[in-house]
């Protein structure tokens, strides 16, 4: 059974399109974490990364084991907020195509569905320039997958178009801040990675090591650049107007005690001029 629609709130989401930014060259991919509501409504509110093995420019895949570990972290979540949470979904980015899923992502899709039928996908559609304005337009689109062809016949794979809800957020949670704060560390971690791989390769001429040195020192520093410097910016730049917030609270808490106390202080006058047993009542003479 599909689900009626998506609903992730805005630090997750801002969680997944910073993923997305991230990089032009290949797919990013992650996993979505929430619960399933008793209306059949995919509650999504918050995101882990996914670390990718193998960069390619145009399909992303998730292991097992990266499935099983998010499992792990999404229990840990539950625990700690004290409330359910279970991955419920996959989102990857489409750099420089169109929004909507290709063959493989449905195929995909589908495979994660025979797992848990209510598991949803998001694309990210990302550096995608229009011809008429030049401008880069950002898309998103969330699917599941449908067997179209009659029963026992080869299947007849689609997208179903599932409707997709920004749910607003007055702050970033901890579980989105830290997703955002590992994004630049995860990011190196696959640089790394790839750049190992080129040190094993035997008998490596030295001006390719001296390349493939220098592409991962280029690599780091794009990370830095697009992801660490904005992101540390926009950290202290929102520290900056929480510190001003709490400034606004402790005066607006000082006036209403000041307030408080001035009508206790009146009603106390005022009971006191009312009471006639009081023994400070004035006579008239």
């Amino acid at each position: 059974m599909s689900v009626n629609g998506v609903k992730i709130t805005a630090d997750a989401y801002l969680v997944c399109l910073t993923h997305a930014l991230s990089t032009e060259k290949e797919e990013i991919m992650g996993l979505l974490i929430g619960e399933i509501d008793e209306n059949r409504i995919c509650c999504v509110s918050a995101v882990i990364l996914l670390r990718r093995s193998d960069k390619q420019a145009d399909r992303v895949e998730i292991s097992p084991e990266q499935l099983s570990d998010a499992s792990t972290q999404a229990e840990r979540l539950a625990h700690q907020l004290q409330r359910p949470m279970r991955v419920v979904g996959w989102y990857h980015s489409h750099p420089h195509i169109t929004v909507w899923p290709s063959h493989v992502d449905v195929q995909t899709q589908s495979m994660y569905q025979m797992m848990d039928e209510g598991f949803v996908g998001l694309i990210f559609s990302v550096f995608n320039q229009e011809k008429s304005t030049k401008h880069n337009r950002i898309q998103v689109t969330c699917f599941q997958s449908i067997n179209q062809s009659p029963e026992g016949e080869p299947p007849q794979l689609m997208r179903l178009e599932v409707p997709l809800y920004i749910a607003p957020a007055d702050c970033i949670s901890k579980p989105c801040l830290d997703s955002l704060v590992n994004m630049p560390r995860i990011l190196c971690q696959e640089e790394e990675e790839c750049y190992l791989r080129t040190t094993q390769v035997p008998d490596m001429d030295l001006v390719f090591r001296i390349h493939n040195g220098a592409v991962f020192t280029e690599a780091l520093c794009h990370i830095m650049e697009v992801i660490s410097g904005p992101l540390m910016q926009t950290l202290e730049h929102r520290l900056q107007q929480n510190k001003a917030h709490i400034a606004e609270l402790r005066q607006e808490k000082e006036e209403l005690e000041k307030q408080l106390a001035d009508e206790a202080a009146g009603k106390i006058s005022d009971s006191t001029r009312q009471d006639p047993e009081s023994p400070y009542k004035t006579t008239s003479v």
